[in-house]
């Protein structure tokens, strides 16, 4: 999931190893089996292989959408994001965007006005859908770089390009 998810995660096998609490044999076999099957790319980093995913493989686009449902992002893309009027941009935060599974969706929502209380009832419907909770932070588009900047997420939804 970590690859597929975020096409810009990147991480070598000392790094998986520490993340999941695996030996680095385990690691080392799937990367190498993943980059065998062209799923995964990999580059030297001076002494590091780092490895990400491969976008331009036929399967990459199947993964990426499989992921995307598992996680939830298709419905709460559905049920909150196309349905409040005044967003600009959302970011997936926290644990998912850092590829890691979680039971809770953290989302970064850019608006300047949100109605708090429709809010509410869009992501409650979604939580069901997904089966995970949903937790917001809403900011004002003058605020966003500073977010962006300094918190580990990525572009998930923008107005006008769905």
């Amino acid at each position: 999931m970590k690859f597929f998810l975020n096409v810009q995660m990147k991480s070598y096998l000392r790094g998986l190893e520490a993340e999941f609490g695996e030996s680095s044999n385990a690691i080392r076999l799937e990367l190498n089996r993943m980059e065998e099957a062209g799923l995964l790319q990999a580059e030297t980093e001076g002494n590091r292989k780092v490895f990400h995913a491969n976008t331009k493989h036929p399967l990459f686009n199947d993964l990426h959408s499989i992921i995307r449902k598992h996680v939830g992002l298709d419905s709460i893309i559905e049920e909150i994001a196309e349905k409040l009027g005044d967003l600009k941009r959302v970011y997936l935060t926290g644990s998912f965007a850092k590829g890691q599974d979680s039971k809770i969706v953290d989302l970064l929502l850019v608006a300047e006005s949100i109605d708090k209380n429709y809010l509410n009832t869009l992501v409650e419907k979604a939580e069901d859908l997904i089966n995970r909770k949903i937790r917001l932070l809403t900011i004002k588009p003058n605020e966003e770089q500073v977010f962006v900047k300094n918190e580990s997420c990525f572009l998930v939804w923008e107005a006008g390009n769905h």
